[in-house]
């Protein structure tokens, strides 16, 4: 391909996906959606088939950080280095103008804007007859990153093109454009790590009825395993979600900035499109398996949802939602094997996720870089001592039905002798107090169940636990 002629040209920039690694529509979307979710679906119901107003709309909902935006960096080195030679760099969008004009100003980018105005659109054609009119047919330099841009390339001088299009570049360098390809796109891998398969540990616990139960068989193994499957799916589905509805709340974390949808690694519709996908996967599964495990699921994904969508911004009914959640997996468990999933099992399990539910946040505050409440969440430092108090609330909740839990029938047929129950109360306990103190000191992962999968000395605790029991097991 030819190499683009050295000129002083204005460079013209398009904004989603070329100057940033995102799109300023989705994103506006997303965080309408966090922030008034009936409004914002309500303007989109609207505005549905005027582009124009439906970015207005959501521009003026959303309030979006444009600073917080994911720059491509290259685009933004070339942008600083062609002003510093007093070339003019101009941003070209679809995108709203009052957010295409805030970014500017947040960039330090002193050329003209174009962009929708709440009345026309500004892309494909519409785009291209705004540039010339500004600069004329082949007075410009135009960087763009999709098909969409086509006509406006077609008029500029010199074509960029960022990401992985080299039949689009091929396409243009037949017209005689002189092209240039710069670094873009996304990897499948980073994809992967959105849909957070570490994070399907935590689907261990459908396993918990049949191993309370005593129940090995294959045939009840296999339809919690399956179950197990259609739940990781639908969890991802919904940690793709979060993520989308946390992006601000995301690039404000020291470590969750890194995240594929907060860096733009990944591109938001791609996400989209596959916590769709996932979601009915999950579905289909479940259905598969039975109606009531298609209820259970479409509960947890129900709740997951309300969860990220608002309850995890309230105080102490996030905890009690995030423990809902996990109870929910272990009842699932019991649909699958068809076992009975005691009352004191789920007595049990719900005041141990309270536990840990104040643990994650715990540790959140304890790595916390300032005093302000959490981005997104409703705690603060100071409200690490009540955290503290719930969490011995819950783990003595937890020991209290273990224990009451030993004097059943149920035990009594499942176990020789009482005391073994009560030696086991020994490692419960020290897992849990470990759990609280580690979040308390911070000295934890950001979530405590991927946290305790790893930590060897929490692992041995839980061996030694199930080591007393099934040694005491009736056989």
């Amino acid at each position: 391909m030819s190499q683009p002629k050295m000129q002083a040209n204005p460079l013209v920039l398009d904004v989603d996906g070329t100057f940033l690694k995102t799109d300023m529509l989705l994103e506006t979307f997303w965080h309408g959606l966090g922030r008034d979710p009936f409004r914002c679906l309500g303007a989109c119901f609207r505005n549905f088939s005027n582009r124009a107003a439906l970015k207005r709309a959501l521009a003026e909902i959303g309030n979006l950080r444009t600073d917080l935006l994911p720059v491509n960096p290259q685009l933004a080195e070339m942008a600083r280095q062609s002003q510093a030679r007093g070339r003019e760099v101009a941003l070209a969008s679809g995108s709203d103008a009052v957010l295409v004009s805030r970014l500017a100003a947040d960039h330090g980018i002193t050329g003209r804007q174009f962009a929708s105005d709440g009345t026309h659109n500004l892309t494909g054609r519409n785009k291209a007859a705004a540039l010339v009119a500004a600069y004329g047919e082949r007075g410009f330099d135009y960087a763009g990153d999709s098909h969409v841009d086509l006509p406006v390339w077609q008029v500029a001088e010199n074509a960029l093109i960022v990401g992985n299009h080299h039949r689009l570049a091929h396409l243009l360098a037949a017209k005689g454009l002189n092209i240039v390809e710069l670094d873009g796109g996304w990897r499948k891998r980073d994809l992967l790590r959105a849909m957070r398969p570490h994070q399907w540990v935590k689907n261990l616990l459908l396993f918990l009825p049949i191993i309370a139960a005593h129940r090995f068989d294959t045939a009840g193994i296999l339809l919690v395993l399956v179950a197990a499957i259609a739940y990781s799916l639908a969890a991802s589905s919904i940690y793709i979600v979060n993520d989308l509805l946390d992006l601000e709340a995301d690039r404000l974390h020291p470590n969750k900035r890194n995240r594929p949808f907060a860096s733009g690694d990944v591109p938001i519709l791609v996400g989209m499109l596959t916590a769709l996908l996932l979601a009915l996967a999950a579905l289909g599964i479940a259905a598969a398996i039975g109606l009531a495990m298609l209820g259970i699921v479409i509960l947890y994904m129900i709740l997951s949802l309300a969860y990220s969508l608002q309850l995890k911004r309230m105080r102490w009914v996030d905890i009690a939602t995030l423990a809902a959640l996990y109870t929910l997996r272990v009842i699932a468990g019991a649909i699958a094997a068809k076992v009975v999933a005691s009352g004191f099992l789920v007595a049990f399990i719900f005041p141990t996720f309270i536990t840990l539910g104040c643990v994650k946040r715990l540790t959140e505050l304890t790595l916390a870089t300032s005093d302000d409440r959490l981005p997104g969440r409703g705690y603060g430092r100071r409200d690490r001592g009540d955290l503290l108090n719930v969490a011995g609330l819950g783990t003595f909740g937890a020991l209290l039905v273990f224990f009451l839990y030993s004097f059943t029938d149920a035990a009594a047929l499942l176990y020789a002798e009482t005391w073994h129950l009560w030696l086991a109360l020994v490692p419960i306990a020290a897992w849990l107090i470990r759990m609280v103190v580690l979040g308390w000191q911070g000295k934890q992962d950001y979530d405590p169940i991927v946290f305790a999968m790893r930590d060897r000395i929490g692992l041995a605790l839980i061996i030694v636990t199930l080591t007393i029991l099934f040694s005491a097991s009736v056989r």
